[in-house]
């Protein structure tokens, strides 16, 4: 752990000058809940940056006016319960910050269905067994250049669907929660980079078909599934608002749609947390009756 440590500490140095005002960074929302994102404030120098893990893994640390912020991303796997990020300062000294994650209760669907439509064939498990793990691996990358911000910019335009978290139970059998958002858009929508990035991941999967993931530094990626275009190949470096495909209905889905993911720290987390507030809709009051 301490050689770890040590060369997390080394690549948080490649870090310590971010090419953006810090003052302008915006953090995600918290919400400490499976599925959700903390945050801590942590002392230092802006030369000085603080390494921070999480169960052994690296979290995403950045300048924030005149503080450190430590952004972590929590799982929706994770138990409900006390647990801890580890610190350890440039300059020497480590320390434990706790924190609590409390229950949410997401949305449960149970559908019966005909035994061919929800177990796989032997050779399409062993397809997604390794599509799984490809993209997995670009996932839990976590690579120096901290993003100028987590406020990111909604990819296309449409209805953001309340489906990340939700629990669909196929003839009693559970699968795992929905770890995205769904926005609806007709086929052929540009879909747009949220923040800048680069392309770490293109390809066509069994689930999630036509299939792109961007990582934008520091453990944070994002992946845009079911298209029915994509423009963009591995390597490729993208501005905020260039277009990276268009919207479809590639993979297992009924319908077109965009898939939208936020992974963080390996996590993935509710995308809404780093979108704008959606604008709070106006209370229209009662005509008075006449009398």
């Amino acid at each position: 752990m301490t050689n770890y440590l040590a060369r997390l500490a080394l690549l948080g140095m490649l870090c310590t000058a971010p090419a953006f005002a810090a003052d302008t960074f915006i953090a995600p929302r918290v919400s400490v809940v499976p599925g959700g994102v903390v945050t801590f404030k942590l002392a230092g120098a802006p030369d000085q940056l603080p390494a921070v893990t999480f169960n052994g893994r690296p979290v995403m640390v950045v300048r924030q006016g005149s503080t450190w912020l430590a952004v972590l991303g929590i799982g929706l796997s994770i138990e409900p319960g006390d647990y801890h990020v580890d610190v350890q300062q440039l300059g020497g000294g480590e320390q434990k910050l706790p924190f609590t994650v409390k229950p949410k209760a997401y949305k449960v669907q149970e559908l019966k269905v005909p035994p061919s439509q929800v177990n796989l064939s032997p050779e399409n498990e062993e397809r997604v067994k390794v599509e799984t793990a490809k993209v997995r691996a670009v996932l839990d990358a976590f690579t120096a250049g901290a993003p100028s911000t987590l406020r990111l910019e909604q990819p296309v335009p449409g209805v953001r669907q309340t489906s990340f978290g939700k629990r669909r139970v196929f003839n009693g059998e559970s699968r795992n929660p929905h770890s995205g958002m769904d926005i609806a858009a007709p086929t052929g929508t540009p879909i747009k980079a949220p923040l800048a990035g680069r392309v770490v991941d293109v390809g066509s999967y069994f689930f999630n078909g036509n299939n792109v993931v961007i990582d934008h530094g520091l453990g944070l990626a994002t992946m845009y599934c079911h298209l029915s275009k994509i423009n963009v190949k591995v390597g490729q470096e993208l501005k905020l608002g260039e277009v990276l495909g268009e919207v479809g209905a590639t993979g297992r889905v009924t319908g077109p749609h965009l898939h939208w993911g936020v992974s963080l720290n390996g996590a993935m987390v509710d995308p809404s947390l780093f979108l704008p507030p959606l604008p709070q809709k106006k209370k229209v009051a009662p005509l008075a009756e006449k009398k």
